[in-house]
């Protein structure tokens, strides 16, 4: 809060221009929160919380951090921090020689129960959760979170990014990462050990868990330093080492981690709202991921599968666009198309129902398929661009499709093919 001004006295200034600012229709306003507030002009406000998120985002990625908050708290807040500063300044005192004691921020409790359930509503582990909130007892201003996920081929990097408002002690979790590399995640207990440059005359290391930071924090060493694997540091399981700054080793099993880092996608959340961790770790594999709370910038909800597009390049922040294959317009009804395979989990309410949520979250579950007569074990995952499904055996090899079409569905397909076949011949009759 005391950040929040560069002087005291412009409190009421602020307050005056920000409740005329109400007056005309405005109740969002975004600020830079790593800088105090100098002028009227370093307030930026929006009629729409939309607009004024959006405006947030786009220049937290290229300057500092904006947060967007309603003109009326802020007001609140300004007119607050008069009485506020003196009991921040203050030390209490107890027992009879007056001993003063140190006063410590107290960890906000409501704060910590609304970022716990805004990232249970994403779907981020119990793990992350708790490191968050040893983050927040540490009152850290701003900390990031890692994870890392078994992909179908490779592993998903999930980087989580916190940061604690510049107007009061509350933190935010606005956006996470999600990267797509090769190579597989640690095993359970394992970490990735850095030797560091050796203090008091001894030797000196840090265990990181995820593999890009443990990357960078290794590139960064300036002397003799080695990148190791292992559940404690113990010398052995060394995958890189360098000597004077300089890498003269990197193990040929790890090569692909080590130098095939690919760029992060980032996914924007609001109060938990947005792409769940196991939607964007789909969707940086390749697939299509089902939404429907969407909204149109004019505020028309909707529903649409979802896909990163690959076929155009990055924007300026090195993010991938998105293709959107809206529902029901597009023509994709996952429940048809299920309908037209002989896949034995469709036959139980309960199986189809688990079947079908896995496939809008873009996942690729193992389902019992009757093949030649025989029941076998496949992966499945909906391919919406194309209308259909796609399998793969328990190597991750593709299966056809066609042996798995129920007989049905296929003479219908051999009939509308032979209709459009002589539609297009009728049609170049026509044109002749």
């Amino acid at each position: 809060m005391s950040q929040l001004l560069k002087k005291v006295e412009m409190a009421e200034e602020l307050c005056q221009y920000l409740e005329n600012q109400l007056a005309k229709g405005y109740e969002w306003v975004v600020y830079d929160t790593d800088n105090p507030i100098a002028t009227l002009y370093d307030l930026h406000c929006f009629a729409d919380e939309d607009e004024a998120l959006d405006f947030a985002r786009e220049y937290q990625q290229i300057w500092n951090w904006h947060e967007a908050v309603p003109i009326g708290d802020m007001v609140f807040n300004l007119k607050e921090l008069d009485r506020l500063r003196p009991k921040t300044a203050k030390q209490t005192t107890i027992n009879k020689d007056s001993t003063p004691l140190k006063t410590e921020k107290v960890m906000n409790l409501n704060n910590l129960y609304d970022l716990r359930d805004e990232m249970k509503m994403l779907g981020f582990s119990d793990k992350l959760v708790a490191q968050m909130e040893e983050n927040m007892k540490k009152d850290v201003p701003e900390f990031k979170l890692h994870d890392t996920i078994n992909a179908a081929k490779g592993r998903v990097d999930l980087t989580l990014h916190f940061k604690q408002s510049g107007q009061s002690e509350y933190y935010y979790l606005n956006r996470f990462e999600a990267a797509l590399n090769k190579g597989k995640a640690l095993e359970a207990g394992q970490k990735y050990w850095v030797v560091l440059p050796p203090k008091d005359g001894k030797p000196q290391f840090r265990g990181v868990e995820h593999a890009a930071e443990a990357i960078e924090l290794f590139k960064a060493q300036k002397g003799d330093s080695q990148l190791s694997i292992g559940k404690a540091f113990d010398g052995s399981g060394m995958v890189a080492s360098m000597e004077n700054g300089k890498v003269n080793f990197v193990d040929r099993n790890f090569q692909s981690t080590y130098y095939s880092q690919s760029l992060p996608q980032t996914f924007w959340v609001d109060r938990g709202k947005g792409f769940t961790a196991e939607q964007a770790i789909n969707l940086v594999q390749g697939r299509a991921v089902y939404r429907d709370d969407l909204l149109s910038r004019d505020g028309v909800p909707y529903k649409a599968w979802m896909q990163l597009d690959t076929d155009k390049a990055r924007d300026r922040h090195n993010n991938l666009g998105f293709k959107q294959f809206n529902d029901p317009s597009y023509g994709f009804d996952l429940g048809k198309v299920l309908d037209s395979f002989k896949i034995k989990d469709t036959e139980d309410p309960a199986k189809r129902e688990k079947l079908e949520t896995a496939l809008r979250n873009g996942n690729r579950p193992l389902v019992t398929a009757v093949k030649e007569g025989q029941d076998v074990k496949l992966y499945v995952e909906a391919a919406v661009r194309y209308g259909k499904l796609n399998f793969y055996d328990m190597d991750g090899k593709p299966e056809k499709r066609e042996v798995l079409m129920k007989e049905s569905t296929l003479s219908q397909g051999m009939a509308n093919s032979r209709t459009n076949e002589q539609r297009q011949q009728q049609s170049q009759g026509m044109r002749i």
